[in-house]
């Protein structure tokens, strides 16, 4: 494990220890005022809807209102960024996702932040969950016929955009199955994924928000998940493992991160209040209608996670050759 990324995670135990400390080591005029929840996406999507629902039930239990900020702009990176200069007095906080927190700082040849040494992590929130979808005119209804059928004819699969989870697990396909698809990218999943429902692209490995209607409507055949089990909307999917492509796990995932240097009395409140939002029916109902299931974990574990992803996708950005520069 890098310095850098030993400095957060040991920055995550304080917090946790902190959890325990004594009530009147917490600071008691915390929070003061409205806490600014920080999308780096635009209005509409899975992590901007996961955001607002979280802040609302956030809002309850800290007894300051938590609102939710867009600010979309170069994959995540303007958000991300201005989360990172911020005071870190516990106002200000980040939706982090695997493109800004894992696959950005390999994707491009300078950010302007730094993962390990800008954030001080708060908890895991949700794993947003992939579906491998093809063409109804493509013969296949597992994922092995794929396959075969992409080892043996052109096939060209859309992503939300150069370097985005759903290409490079596109790329991460090519490479564990010795296809050798085609990458088409889009500005944004709904461009893609109308894109296969008209037969321009074969295959699409879209969030379960985005492919649900066409699943349902028979526009699309949906393969198999990409995380590391099923889905219990679409119990009848397998996941890649259980399909036969047992290295292929995608987790799109969300978590909450503060500045680096929050007090850890801070962000072991926002941690509680976190984990209680994510626990709360009325919550999971809302995320998991958007094909997103909620999780929660430690500052540190959250840290030593985001430093297990990075690496992972380090590799496979590298070997797909995506670059954003």
């Amino acid at each position: 494990m890098t310095s850098s990324f030993s400095r957060l995670v040991a920055a995550g135990t304080l917090a946790i220890l902190a959890l325990s400390a004594p009530a009147q080591g917490q600071p008691a005029s915390w929070p003061t005022k409205a806490i600014r929840f920080v999308v780096p996406f635009a209005p509409g999507g899975g992590a901007d809807i996961s955001a607002r629902v979280i802040a609302t039930h956030m809002s309850t239990s800290l007894g300051q209102s938590v609102f939710v900020e867009n600010k979309p702009g170069a994959g995540g990176v303007i958000g991300t960024d201005m989360v990172a200069k911020a005071p870190a007095d516990g106002y200000t906080l980040l939706l982090g996702t695997i493109g800004p927190m894992a696959i950005n700082p390999h994707l491009y040849k300078k950010l302007p932040y730094d993962v390990a040494r800008d954030f001080m992590p708060i908890s895991l929130a949700g794993n947003a969950l992939n579906v491998l979808v093809v063409h109804p005119q493509v013969p296949a209804r597992t994922v092995s016929e794929f396959i075969g059928y992409a080892r043996t004819h052109p096939v060209a699969f859309g992503s939300s955009g150069n370097g985005a989870t759903d290409h490079l697990a596109g790329e991460l396909f090519n490479t564990l199955t010795g296809t050798k698809m085609t990458h088409v990218a889009y500005k944004g999943g709904t461009p893609a994924m109308l894109d296969l429902m008209g037969g321009h692209v074969q295959a699409v490995f879209s969030t379960v928000s985005t492919a649900a209607g066409a699943i349902r409507g028979g526009q699309i055949r949906a393969l198999a998940m990409t995380g590391s089990k099923r889905y219990a909307a679409m119990p009848e999917l397998p996941t890649m493992a259980e399909a036969g492509v047992p290295a292929f796990v995608v987790n799109n995932w969300y978590g909450v991160l503060a500045p680096a240097g929050t007090p850890p009395e801070i962000v072991a409140r926002l941690n509680q209040a976190l984990i209680a939002a994510l626990q709360a029916p009325e919550v999971q109902a809302k995320m998991n209608e958007s094909g997103i299931e909620p999780a929660w974990d430690t500052p540190s574990q959250f840290a030593t996670y985001i430093h297990a992803e990075s690496g992972k996708w380090k590799k496979i950005v590298a070997d797909s050759g995506a670059t954003a520069d």
